[in-house]
Order: C-alpha cells, then sequence, then structure tokens
C-alpha cells in the first residue's frame, strides 16, 4: 500500500465527470508528476489532494488515514500539506525571511527554532543572500525560489505543486525543473506536481501519471512511458512521434500501414487487426540511396528545417501520408527531392488503443 492512495475518486460539475474513477498508488518520497492537456482533471485531481473540492465518489487516504471522501472530509488545514500555486502568493511587504517564516509563526515556534529553520530551507534554496529583501526586488526564478523555501519549511507530509513555473520563461523554467528536483532529492517529501509541459515531467518526475479527459492513460517511469506507450494518446503527448495505421497479419508481428509493411519489435496488437504504430521522429533514418534493410519506403521531401545542431524533415509517402524526421544536420534534402526512409523495427511500436 502506498503513503497517499486515491482509491476510484471521482468529481462531476454541473452533473459531467471531471474525474473519473481515479486509482492511483504513491509510495512515501516519491515525486508524482500528473500531465496532461489543460482540461485533462490533472488540477482537479491536486485540488481534491489538497481537500479545497470534496469527491463525489472514491476516497483519498494518507498514511493509511482516510482524509478524503462523500460527504466526509478533512479541511485543508488539517491535511499537513503545503501546496505552490501558479503564482507566487507571496507577501508583498514581508522580506523573503518573514516570508519564509510566517507559517512556522502560525503554528507557534520559538523565535529561536523559527530563526534556525528560516535560515536552514534560506540556505537550502540558495535565498541567505535575499534574506532581507522584498518580493517586488527578486526575479521570477527567485520569487518561486521563496514560494518553494516556504512550503518546505513546515516540513509537510505532501507537497502540491500546481504548474508552479507556467510564469517563468524558458530558461528559467529549465533552470527550476532541475531545482526542484535537487530540493526534493534533499528532503524527499512525497510530492504531486501537476503540469502540461513533458520536459518539466520527465526532469522531475520519479513516476508520470498521464491523464486524459479525466482518466489515466498510463503510469509509469519517465523512461516507461516514453519507450513504452500503450495508448496512441500517450505516444502522441509524451515527445514527438509518428502514427502508422495499419493490419496486424496475425503472423510475424508485421503491421501493414500505409502501403508498407512494418515488423514491430514491441508493443500490442489490436485483436481486430486494426493497429497503429508509433515511431519516435528521431528513430526514422534517412538516406539519399536505397538501405539494405527491412522497414523501407520512398518518399519526397515536403519541408526541411535547419535548426542547428539537426534538420528536420516532413517527407511524403506515395500514398499521400507523411512522416517527420530528424537528421544530422550536414544531411540536406531540398523539397521536391527523393530520399529513403528506414524505419527500424526495433523503434517500432504496435499500439492496440
Amino acid at each position: 500500500m502506498g503513503f497517499l492512495e486515491l482509491q476510484g475518486l471521482t468529481k462531476r460539475y454541473a452533473g459531467a465527470p471531471v474525474v473519473k474513477d481515479v486509482s492511483l498508488s504513491v509510495d512515501k518520497g516519491q515525486l508524482v508528476c500528473l500531465l496532461g492537456p489543460s482540461g485533462c482533471g490533472k488540477t482537479t485531481t491536486l485540488r481534491l489532494i489538497a481537500g479545497f473540492v470534496e469527491p463525489d465518489g472514491g476516497e483519498i487516504r494518507v498514511g493509511g488515514r482516510r482524509i478524503s471522501a462523500p460527504g466526509d472530509s478533512e479541511a485543508p488545514e488539517r491535511r499537513n500539506m503545503s501546496m505552490i500555486f501558479q503564482s507566487y502568493a507571496l507577501w508583498p511587504h514581508m522580506t523573503v525571511f518573514d516570508n519564509v517564516a510566517y507559517g512556522l509563526k502560525l503554528r507557534g515556534l520559538s523565535k529561536n527554532d523559527t530563526q534556525q529553520r528560516a535560515e536552514t530551507i534560506l540556505a537550502a534554496t540558495k535565498l541567505s543572500q535575499l534574506a532581507q529583501r522584498y518580493p517586488g526586488e527578486l526575479s521570477g526564478g527567485q520569487q518561486q525560489r521563496v514560494s518553494l523555501a516556504r512550503a518546505l519549511v513546515v516540513e509537510p507530509e505532501t507537497l502540491l505543486l500546481d504548474e508552479p513555473l507556467s510564469n517563468l520563461d524558458a530558461n528559467l523554467r529549465e533552470e527550476m525543473r532541475f531545482e526542484i528536483r535537487r530540493l526534493h532529492d534533499k528532503y524527499r517529501y512525497t510530492t504531486v506536481y501537476v503540469t502540461h509541459d513533458q520536459a518539466e515531467a520527465m526532469t522531475t518526475a520519479d513516476l508520470i501519471v498521464v491523464m486524459n479527459n479525466g482518466v489515466i492513460e498510463q503510469a509509469g517511469s519517465p523512461e516507461d512511458v516514453y519507450q513504452r506507450p500503450k495508448t496512441e494518446f500517450v505516444a502522441r503527448f509524451i515527445g514527438g512521434t509518428n502514427i502508422l495505421r495499419g493490419k496486424w497479419d496475425g503472423q510475424d508481428g508485421v503491421a501493414s500501414a500505409n502501403g508498407l509493411f512494418l515488423r514491430c519489435g514491441s508493443g500490442e496488437f489490436a485483436k481486430d487487426g486494426d493497429t497503429a504504430v508509433s515511431l519516435r521522429h528521431h528513430d526514422v533514418h534517412l538516406s539519399a540511396t536505397k538501405p539494405a534493410e527491412t522497414n523501407c519506403v520512398q518518399g519526397t521531401v515536403t519541408r526541411q528545417i535547419y535548426l542547428g545542431s539537426h534538420r528536420d524533415y516532413l517527407v511524403t509517402l506515395p500514398d499521400g501520408e507523411s512522416v517527420r524526421a530528424v537528421a544530422p544536420s550536414d544531411f540536406s534534402l531540398a523539397p521536391g527531392a527523393s530520399v529513403w526512409l528506414h524505419l527500424p523495427p526495433a523503434h517500432c511500436r504496435a499500439l492496440a488503443h
């Protein structure tokens, strides 16, 4: 049994379910990312865990103790959880130190204990030199560190983060991803992190939970959900992929897709034969001459974009379908040129759903 347990969790708004029979087990000290597009139910799930809304079905347990069920939910302040929102919600009239120490003062800690714990967390979040500044004097990344420090200093059982990096620019987001992971490794709080950014999830998470239309499509390690997607939605959402459709021949693990036969090295074929095949953009090999391999097809370059470290190609197949591929920057073919594609069997994954 996990430390945080969601069992058949359901929430409806105006009669429409936004979270549908969600069950999830989170081990103590694990960082879990709820990942999915807007409207998939991830933030509602987080708010159910926090106690801001009450479930219409199912229950939530922490450490074996039921904290939420229809008509019987603990108040948020009794759950020993800290939550970090998209907005930093810092007190503008308080210094960094006072913002961080505020929760400790509310809990009645002595002045010495408050000073010591606040200084310790400020050092851990690299904010010691900014302790006497006010939020308006800080950058976005520094304000986010203050928000993290304030949440961690009270030593919660569970840390909840709702798209905490969405207000930062690209460079700061990348920096803060690693900072969140570093702090998690240091303190090992059980953490539930909501994001729509797959790079954030891949960087920070022990377990990624991919949600779509209120249900969990797949849960697994970052490597598992990327390398071994179980559904077309997961394959598309976690990294760029090509989806080729066809019929399983029922014998040699070969799917007929877009007029060619694809030998698939992994995955599950649909029982009725209608199977999709996922192949990541960077796993497609381009060549000016026909390779001596299986899973090859000739196409026409439709688009080619130079991106410095590589080129991004869009290739049209004879039946009109398109395949995206990534090639080295020194492999250059102009639109309209003929090109051969090798689709390695080891990287072709059959998707039954």
